[in-house]
């Protein structure tokens, strides 16, 4: 049976509002004034560090650590104020593992804010790994990030859902097909396209 692999922000929850808002606090910090969230939407996909170093740019400063960890703090406590699973998405969690899916998570985002978030939302508990962006040495779109989240669910035939183009090329770097999450925030080319979650049982059938 197909191990389903799922990229987090984009994918299984719409958190813009809550990312957006702990960037701001982050700028705020610093003087600057708040990023539009149609603009740190752009942004987001490959981790905390590239996103705040994207943010402060964008006001014509750099980044420090400080930062960071204090972004990472202020998030970790607010990742659930506003955001939430996409329509469909535990029903369609449900369907994959009642059909005997093992499924994990494969995300850029540091692993406790990963695992706070799911938790907060009632997702964790359907989910058989959980890999965050500072679990390994490799992020996506490096291959090597997804194929340990692939090994700590046992190897053998998988997919990668995602609606970014680090997803797709996560994917092929590992020669395993993808999904694209046309709900989510990015763009990417990719043969197999979800309009909606609940589409995503049905394709993955066709895989196997």
């Amino acid at each position: 049976m197909r191990a389903v692999v799922f990229d987090l922000d984009g994918t299984l929850i719409d958190s813009l509002p809550d990312i957006a808002s702990s960037v701001n606090v982050s700028l705020a910090r610093r003087g600057f004034a708040p990023l539009p969230a149609r603009d740190i939407e752009r942004m987001i996909g490959d981790g905390a560090k590239v996103l705040l170093t994207k943010a402060f740019a964008a006001r014509g400063s750099e980044m420090t650590e400080a930062d960071l960890e204090e972004f990472v703090a202020y998030y970790t406590i607010h990742a659930a104020d506003e955001t939430a699973p996409y329509p469909g998405i535990p029903e369609t969690l449900a369907a994959l593992r009642a059909a005997g899916h093992k499924l994990g998570v494969c995300t850029n985002k540091p692993e406790v804010a990963a695992r706070e978030v799911l938790s907060l939302l009632n997702l964790e508990a359907y989910f058989d790994v959980i890999t965050g962006g500072d679990a390994t040495p490799f992020r996506k779109p490096d291959p090597r990030h997804l194929a340990a989240t692939i090994a700590a669910l046992g190897g053998g035939p998988a997919v990668m859902i995602g609606d970014h183009h680090n997803d797709i090329a996560a994917a092929a770097g590992c020669n395993i097909p993808a999904i694209f999450a046309a709900w989510g925030y990015g763009a990417a080319e990719c043969p197999y396209i979800a309009r909606h979650p609940n589409e995503l049982p049905g394709i993955i059938k066709e895989m196997n």
